[in-house]
């Protein structure tokens, strides 16, 4: 018979494991974003008041899942993508409706008054992208 290893003393605190990313205690806060999917909207090109450049843009995404009959069911979705610097010059040049990118970034919210109402967009925030 294997005698099974005892985790709590072997992998306890102060042996040596308490960094390791499967014993750690410490709650992670996580912010990331992958997408695949195609540009469905013109970007817009456009600077801020401070002069930063940045481009706008639509991205359909696509899921396929199984429902409770079992037949394969089609979800599609729409996200708002923001990309600034030099993601701006690359999608100027190469961006257009029906591109298929693969976006990484972050999900941001912003808040802004229009005729005295408070509004918000949430926007996925390219951090890396391929042109697929």
């Amino acid at each position: 018979m294997h005698n099974q290893p005892n985790l709590t003393t072997k992998f306890g605190v102060g042996n040596g494991f308490s960094d390791s990313i499967f014993f750690n205690t410490k709650k992670i806060k996580m912010n990331h974003v992958n997408l695949i999917g195609k540009v469905s909207t013109e970007p817009r090109f456009y600077e801020t008041s401070t002069g930063r450049k940045v481009v706008q843009f639509m991205l359909a995404t696509k899921e396929t899942y199984l429902d409770e009959d079992g037949k394969t069911r089609v979800k599609s979705y729409k996200h708002r993508i923001a990309a600034w610097g030099r993601w701006v010059l690359v999608l100027e040049e190469l961006a257009s409706v029906g591109i298929e990118l693969a976006i990484e970034g972050k999900l941001t919210t912003r808040f802004y008054q229009k005729n005295g109402e408070n509004r918000f967009v949430s926007e996925v925030e390219v951090n890396d992208l391929v042109i697929l």
